[in-house]
């Protein structure tokens, strides 16, 4: 484990009411990262096994050509602890053996957790950062050195009427 991990995270795009699939905004949201991400040497695609994350990730791969997807129960949707979330970091988080871009399509909590834990924040901290649907974050993992946040929630690949669908709506800009 030597080389630097490029873990790219992606909320999952606009679900509908009952979490089964995206709507037709989500399904837009999802394309458009897609064509964003086109040009990085994603490796591979993981996703949580929930249906909006699995539409999700199946849009976005429709970009990148060969890119295998693989569901990863680790990014399922759960309230984050330091117990359920070891399995998510230990497997996602650190140097690679190679230089690597993964991506992973997973929920707005998880993101947060990522994120955390990237900045050694407490272990509180988490539930102040949220994230957009189709939002992306980038985490760069060098060998001994500590991991670096370069972007979080860029939403810049999105029209302005399909930015900010899951983000309080007290916490959006006007």
């Amino acid at each position: 484990m030597n080389e630097v991990r490029h873990l790219w995270i992606a909320r999952h795009a606009f679900s509908n009411e009952d979490e089964t699939g995206l709507t037709g905004d989500g399904e837009q949201q999802a394309t458009l990262l897609g064509e964003r991400l086109a040009g990085v040497p994603v490796s591979a695609i993981f996703h949580s096994p929930l249906p909006r994350a699995v539409q999700t990730a199946t849009l976005i791969a429709a970009h990148l050509p060969d890119v295998p997807l693989h569901a990863a129960g680790e990014l399922d949707d759960q309230f984050p602890t330091p117990a359920n979330s070891a399995a998510m970091i230990d497997r996602f988080t650190g140097p690679a053996a190679v230089e690597t871009h993964e991506l992973v399509v997973t929920h707005a909590f998880q993101v947060a957790w990522f994120v955390r834990d990237a900045l050694e924040a407490p272990e509180d901290r988490w539930r102040g950062l949220h994230s957009c649907n189709a939002g992306l974050t980038l985490i760069r993992y060098f060998p001994g050195q500590k991991p670096r946040l370069i972007m979080f929630n860029d939403i810049s690949h999105l029209p302005p009427e399909l930015r900010w669908t899951g983000f309080p709506p007290e916490l959006r800009p006007d």
